[in-house]
């Protein structure tokens, strides 16, 4: 957040820099208003293309094996311009790698999950997907899958198609 704050600012001087040289070449015919201007919109512009460049550096930087599953893009009533032009605020990614089978009930896996959002840190949790019912469960505290393969502290959630969970976990090889 630091970083993005110092090149705002950066970006900022910057453009008041180019216009007031510009102004000094021009011999002073430049409007006064234009570099407060030129800053302003050095500002607004170096934030959005940081806000709307979040989701694909997050996307980038995972590695291989590690998949999307879900992206949040709720209009943000804050940011009006949302309603218009969708922006990923939260992302769930599935470790593909990591997948384990449960001991006795094969069509049980688990999958670990990461959850990256927008100034927040990275969260990680488990889900439990029954391959065969197209359902899953968060192994949240208080949740558990006994040795038999039973669910216990929680409801089976049925699968969506939006979400990436069943696919995520239930291929083979």
């Amino acid at each position: 957040m630091a970083y993005e704050l110092i090149g705002a600012i950066v970006a900022a001087v910057g453009a008041a820099g180019v216009i007031l040289l510009l102004n000094k070449l021009l011999g002073g015919r430049l409007p006064r208003w234009l570099v407060p201007t030129a800053a302003g919109l050095a500002l607004v512009t170096v934030t959005i293309v940081l806000e709307y460049g979040w989701y694909g550096r997050v996307v980038n930087g995972l590695p291989e094996g590690v998949d999307v599953v879900w992206v949040d893009q709720t209009p943000q009533p804050l940011r009006p311009w949302t309603f218009a032009v969708p922006m990923a605020t939260q992302v769930i990614a599935a470790d593909g790698r990591q997948v384990a089978k449960h001991p006795v009930k094969a069509e049980l896996r688990m999958l670990p999950l990461y959850r990256f959002a927008r100034w927040r840190p990275t969260e990680q949790a488990v889900m439990v997907v029954d391959c065969a019912g197209s359902r899953h469960v968060l192994l949240t505290e208080g949740v558990a899958i006994s040795d038999a393969g039973e669910l216990s502290g929680a409801d089976w959630v049925p699968a969506m198609d939006e979400m990436g969970y069943e696919q995520a976990a239930c291929q083979e090889g």
